[in-house]
């Protein structure tokens, strides 16, 4: 017998679960399912477990890098296998947990199974007790993403994807790294971090394309002088694997060259995980490539069912997803609800850090001077000199002729992550370079380089 649903979130990862209690927080009667762990991929084998092995190859490379402060350490071992518990039981378990005990504290409705559509207006799921039936008044579709394949490198026993390279109990001698965008970069940084050979083999003209190139730049610089090898506007031919490594031929300027490691990872991005939900049947239009099409206000091309986070058009991250969760809870519950992406920050945990929001420099040099572009390097803050992480700048990009507000920024260096915050702030609430000079920051602070940066896009700054 059909049972009847309010409404039902498809995935519980960032978006979907966020989605589900903010949709339960507005007075709906929601159900959540989900097929194999809760977080999705962010909380178990992507963003979250990829900064815990980060964290702690950076502890490891301090330990054996401290001669400038005056700090020797001899003998400093790693043990990979107590590194995974912790990630594993303490890092992760704690949040997947938190996510089960948040969705039962908001009265969401827990089924752990695989959705398929029959109609626009029902979907059966799969469980381990049988098949359910549901109709629906709503369905918000956050299934996430799946790993893409490369046909000349098969995933094997020294082939992993990144959630095998995420669970390494033994560090390898060398790793070829195929793939110089978001994961494939940071742990780069990790793996040579724990003593590891690193080469890393990129399909474009530079490592992060998704960043203005000056910043990958710095980043492939610091790669290289940490004794990576770092190959770019190379195109993968095949791979032969041995019982003791694996060789990964490529051609670049014509030229097929090879590379020997005891491992690879392939890791060229992901696809969207829409392909078994019967979308079809339930009236939903999807791109070639598997993304949902949908309209500013997240509704697919059926009534009543919405699409979020990595199937839809637009960047992959979390944190957009979680934004659309909201979005998308408050069309339902008939609010009026508006975003502007352009806000939204991007960040990566490379060596230095990097993060951007709004206008890129790139789009700045293209505005035949429309914006003004401000930099204040690093090395000109107290606070980064005391943390001996002077590599690196804050740029701001402002419109002179609207009272200098701010519509882009980006950041390379250590906390990146953590302080373009106030940048997407001032993108989203349209602030002016003069309301971040007014605003008093702690000191010492890496945050002060914003103001430093406000100061400088009105050609009035201190410490320039």
């Amino acid at each position: 017998m059909s049972e009847e649903k309010q409404t039902v979130v498809i995935g519980a990862g960032p978006g979907g679960y966020t989605a589900a209690i903010r949709a339960a927080q507005l007075g709906q009667k929601v159900t959540i399912i989900e097929k194999q762990y809760f977080g999705g991929t962010c909380l178990n084998i992507g963003c979250i477990p990829s900064k815990a092995l980060i964290t702690a190859a950076h502890r490891f490379h301090d330990a054996t890098h401290s001669d400038t402060f005056g700090i020797t350490v001899d003998d400093v071992k790693v043990d990979l296998e107590k590194t995974q518990d912790w990630k594993d039981n303490k890092v992760v378990k704690t949040l997947t947990n938190g996510v089960q005990g948040l969705l039962k504290k908001n009265k969401v409705e827990i089924v752990m199974g695989t959705a398929t559509f029959k109609d626009e207006k029902s979907l059966t799921v799969e469980t381990d007790q049988g098949t359910k039936e549901f109709e629906f008044d709503n369905v918000i579709l956050a299934t996430g993403t799946k790993r893409l394949e490369l046909e000349e490198v098969p995933f094997g026993e020294r082939v992993l994807d990144t959630t095998g390279g995420l669970n390494i109990k033994k560090a390898p001698k060398s790793i070829v790294i195929i793939g110089g965008g978001y994961v494939g970069s940071q742990l780069a940084a990790a793996y040579s971090n724990f003593g590891v050979h690193v080469t890393i083999i990129e399909k474009e003209s530079h490592m992060m394309p998704f960043f203005d190139k000056d910043m990958a730049k710095i980043v492939e610089k610091n790669y290289r002088h940490k004794g990576m090898d770092i190959i770019t506007g190379a195109d993968i031919k095949g791979s032969k694997t041995t019982d003791k490594d694996i060789t990964v031929t490529y051609e670049k300027d014509g030229e097929e060259k090879t590379v020997t490691a005891e491992v690879a990872l392939v890791s060229i991005g992901r696809k969207p995980n829409t392909d078994s939900l019967g979308l079809e049947a339930a009236g939903v239009d999807v791109t070639s490539d598997g993304y949902v099409e949908v309209s500013d206000n997240r509704q697919t091309t059926a009534e009543g069912i919405y699409a979020i986070g990595d199937i839809v058009p637009g960047v992959t991250l979390a944190n957009k997803a979680s934004h659309e969760g909201k979005l998308v809870a408050g069309v339902i519950a008939g609010e009026n609800v508006d975003t502007n992406y352009k806000q939204i920050p991007i960040s990566v945990y490379t060596e230095p850090e990097l993060a951007t929001a709004g206008v890129s420099f790139a789009e700045a040099k293209e505005s035949n001077g429309k914006y003004k572009v401000s930099k204040f390097s690093l090395a000109g803050n107290g606070r980064a000199l005391s943390l001996n992480q002077t590599t690196g700048f804050v740029r701001m990009i402002t419109d002179p002729e609207n009272h200098n507000t701010i519509v882009g920024a980006q950041i390379v260096g250590s906390g990146a992550p953590d302080i373009i915050h106030e940048l997407s702030l001032a993108i989203e609430q349209e602030m002016n370079a003069e309301d971040i000079s007014l605003t008093i920051h702690s000191h010492p602070s890496l945050a002060e380089t914003i103001m430093d940066t406000a100061e400088l896009a009105l050609d009035m700054p201190i410490h320039i």
